[in-house]
């Protein structure tokens, strides 16, 4: 016959036999480098943002052809003895930038433009190795999150499709017999374009590595939708401004109609259709594309107000103010653009106009993620 329990001891036996709760199961497994990998695209950010600013620097100064060549690998050497310059500028010389417009160049003045070529090509080399370097060693030691092997991935597929684009872009103008004296401005734009989208997904990535993933499933219950909406939108639509100033740029159409708020005192530039056949001057007619994206721009500031007032209407403090700095960037934006329109696109002036563009699609970016995942406050704001 079974031995009866005391009473007790049957309570504390029951206690004893129920399993314990446990916490962070979303986070617990092997060890991850959450920290060190968002450090790593900070990096990769700020050599992205410096690879924009040597190539608005490179197309201001009329260098992107100097370098006739791709050569990736053999490339990274620069001429080493006065025979390599002299070969490099004899290749110079064949092309139609030099025929038509820079016949008056000496070696000296070659090399000037040859440095700012090679320099933003060394970088995106740099940028290759630092990615490469990086997700290797993460990838070694096991330390990358659940999930976050694509995405990482992913950068690194899309900073090689930017080098051939750029090669690509500058056998554009790499030309002899054509009359051309610049890299096709679609393809300028399109250069441009993936380099603002390569910063994007950094940018995004670097925001969901700066907290945990529990934190982020349970912050996004609480996601504001039209907030969120909308900061897309104006993410899509200063995607577009961005393509249009890229147009600008490869045209050197911003040294054009230095007036504002009227061109050459009308509202609709003079003709602006007069290149055939029709579409180029969409493209290639500096009139035309300057007006474009004057008109996108007001259309754009017009949006974002839209947008900061719904913003403002958040729930959480930290979403209203990064909406707050979304409109002060953009507003800070239009102004500087109607000064680069007065004063023709000088070099530093143009030089600020574009930093400016990639600090607003940044904070674009943040409000946008704070409004999918909020960070809660409480009244007294902790």
């Amino acid at each position: 016959m079974a031995e009866k329990r005391k009473l007790f001891e049957e309570v504390g036996s029951a206690e004893a036999a129920k399993p314990v709760a446990t916490t962070g199961v979303i986070d617990k497994g092997r060890s991850t480098a959450r920290g060190a990998i968002r450090v790593w695209l900070m990096m990769l950010f700020a050599l992205v943002f410096v690879m924009i600013a040597v190539g608005g620097m490179t197309r201001l100064t009329d260098s992107g052809l100097s370098i006739t060549e791709w050569r990736p690998l053999t490339g990274a050497i620069p001429p080493l003895s006065e025979a390599d310059w002299a070969s490099e500028f004899a290749k110079y010389q064949q092309i139609d930038e030099f025929k038509l417009q820079n016949s008056w160049m000496q070696l000296s003045d070659f090399k000037v433009i040859y440095w700012w070529e090679w320099g933003h090509r060394q970088l995106g080399r740099v940028i290759g190795l630092v990615w490469a370097l990086g997700f290797l060693y993460f990838l070694v030691r096991r330390q990358i999150p659940v999930g976050w092997t694509p995405r990482l991935l992913f950068i690194g597929g899309l900073g090689g499709v930017q080098g051939a684009i750029g090669w690509w872009m500058v056998a554009s103008g790499v030309t002899s017999g054509e009359g051309t004296l610049d890299v096709a401005s679609y393809r300028l734009a399109t250069h441009l374009g993936l380099a603002f989208v390569i910063l994007g997904f950094i940018t995004w990535y670097t925001l969901l590595l700066g907290r945990p993933e529990r934190d982020l499933l349970q912050a996004r219950r609480t996601k504001e939708a039209k907030p969120f909406s909308l900061a897309t939108g104006l993410m899509h639509f200063t995607f577009l401004q961005i393509l249009l100033g890229a147009l600008v740029a490869g045209i050197d159409a911003g040294r054009y109609f230095p007036t504002w708020p009227l061109m050459q005192g009308q509202v609709f530039p003079p003709d602006a259709f007069s290149i055939e056949p029709l579409w180029r001057n969409f493209f290639e007619n500096a009139g035309l594309v300057q007006f474009m994206h004057r008109v996108s721009g007001y259309l754009l500031f017009i949006f974002g107000v839209i947008v900061w007032l719904r913003g403002r209407k958040s729930a959480h403090a930290t979403t209203r103010f990064a909406f707050n700095a979304v409109m002060a960037a953009l507003t800070l934006q239009i102004v500087v653009g109607i000064v680069t329109v007065l004063y023709a696109a000088p070099v530093h002036i143009a030089l600020v106009h574009q930093a400016l563009a990639v600090i607003l699609w940044v904070l674009i970016l943040r409000a946008r993620y704070l409004s999918a995942y909020p960070i809660a406050t409480s009244l007294r704001g902790t």
